[in-house]
């Protein structure tokens, strides 16, 4: 008899709560600081695969640029499309094959190098009205809260010229930029 409250209560939130994602908001400093390598790249193929039941998608890169960590050849994203199969994961950002980007990275135990914060780790990099090159990151389009309070805060996203953005990697890291 004790299942069937249990049963209403999952079938009531489970899926509200499986189809939204929560992100720690993450500051500039936060992502310089818990990346394990910051790249300027072009995204130049993608593939996906199943790792286990979950779908990745496999982002190929042509790093342009680096200020911390190793050169990474690819960034995994999960969700993606396979032989027929989608899988949509909320939160996780989507990578444009020709765009370049400044991407902080994130390197597992397992080797698999992924983005550090999902999309707060992903810099768009296009030029203004002008020509001056900028670094943009979208808004979160998922929960954001904020760190030590968990309180939710609204995400506005960023915009910085990638000539600041640089300087900074450089000045925090202590070093220039390997090419």
């Amino acid at each position: 008899m004790r299942r069937y409250p249990l049963l209403v209560l999952l079938l009531a939130f489970g899926p509200g709560t499986l189809a939204a994602a929560t992100l720690e908001q993450l500051s500039l400093d936060d992502l310089i600081q818990k990346s394990t390598a910051i790249v300027r790249a072009k995204v130049v193929g993608s593939s996906a695969n199943f790792r286990g039941v979950e779908l990745f998608t496999h982002w190929k890169l042509q790093v342009e640029e680096q200020w911390k960590g190793g050169a990474a050849a690819e960034v995994l994203v999960p969700g993606g499309s396979v032989r027929g199969y989608r899988q949509s994961v909320p939160g996780a950002p989507e990578l444009t094959v020709g765009k370049e980007y400044v991407l902080f990275l994130w390197t597992s135990k397992s080797g698999a190098t992924y983005l550090t914060g999902w999309g707060q780790g992903v810099f768009e990099l296009s030029k203004d009205s002008a020509n001056k090159l900028m670094a943009t990151r979208a808004p979160a389009g998922e929960t954001m809260v904020e760190h030590g309070t968990w309180r939710p805060v609204k995400d506005t996203g960023l915009e910085i010229p990638f000539s600041e953005l640089s300087s900074k990697l450089s000045a925090t890291l202590g070093k220039g930029v390997v090419r």
